[in-house]
């Protein structure tokens, strides 16, 4: 935590369940500003929608998700479940939060510059030149400025991965939330994405990194979570979780990684 701030992200004994299968069994941690937390399991142990109930894509059945120090607030429905108590909060609490999915969801109607504008214009509503005039640098960033008028289908899936970034940069977030950027790219074009991420972690930016890339997460996190079957199995540094995991759980996973 720096100058006594509030954290980034706080997640308390949350728990979230699709129909009778139990995902998350009481997950808490703590993102502090600044801090790349790598989060690896195997498929099924609950990494993903661990993210997508940190930004209320999924509703969580129980536990408390705090975005800088304000608890959402969500509330019982009468069917079971919970709902948000106040949609508003929910809008105005994920501009703090960028989030980069598997699949990129850019529009395909808009170029990749339009892509990047269209969240700071109609929903942050801040004037359209100077949105594009931040766009232009992050595409930059990204190695993209000469494909700001290409449409998502005229560029490769790295490529568009990278416009994804952008587009959650522009939103100007506290906490960024990766869910296995590189997936469902090509091995050839990992690398390219993955030098962006490592820029931003260069760069003091605070992310969850939801991530297979093992040797990538030892080297850019400032600390690992090993998920397994909905609870954070093993917690710590790197070198650590990564490299000398004390639950045989983890250890058996990390291996297995190594081998494939």
């Amino acid at each position: 935590m720096i100058n006594g701030a509030q954290p980034a992200v706080t997640v308390e004994d949350l728990t979230k369940r699709f129909g009778p299968l139990e995902v998350l069994k009481g997950v808490t941690l703590t993102a502090h500003d600044g801090e790349v937390i790598a989060i690896v399991g195997s498929s099924g142990s609950g990494k993903s929608t661990l993210l997508r109930c940190i930004n209320m894509l999924e509703i969580p059945d129980g536990g408390t998700v705090s975005i800088a120090g304000e608890e959402i607030r969500l509330r019982e429905k009468r069917g079971g479940g919970r709902e948000p108590a106040e949609p508003a909060q929910i809008d105005r609490l994920r501009q703090k939060l960028g989030m980069v999915f598997q699949s990129f969801n850019l529009w395909s109607h808009l170029t990749v510059l339009e892509n990047v504008i269209e969240a700071p214009v109609h929903v942050q509503g801040r004037p359209k030149a100077e949105a594009t005039e931040e766009a232009l640098a992050l595409l930059d960033k990204v190695g993209l400025a000469d494909k700001r008028n290409h449409y998502p289908s005229q560029i490769s899936g790295g490529q568009a991965q990278r416009a994804a970034i952008a587009r959650a940069l522009a939103m100007r977030p506290q906490l960024m939330l990766f869910d296995e950027p590189t997936s469902s790219l090509d091995p050839e074009l990992v690398g390219d994405v993955l030098r962006v991420i490592r820029t931003l972690a260069e760069e003091g930016r605070t992310m969850m990194l939801v991530t297979h890339e093992m040797a990538f997460a030892r080297e850019v996190a400032n600390r690992g979570i090993f998920l397994h079957q909905g609870r954070v199995e093993e917690e710590g540094p790197p070198a650590q979780v990564f490299g000398q995991p004390r639950s045989e759980r983890c250890r058996q996973f990390i291996s297995s990684q190594l081998r494939s």
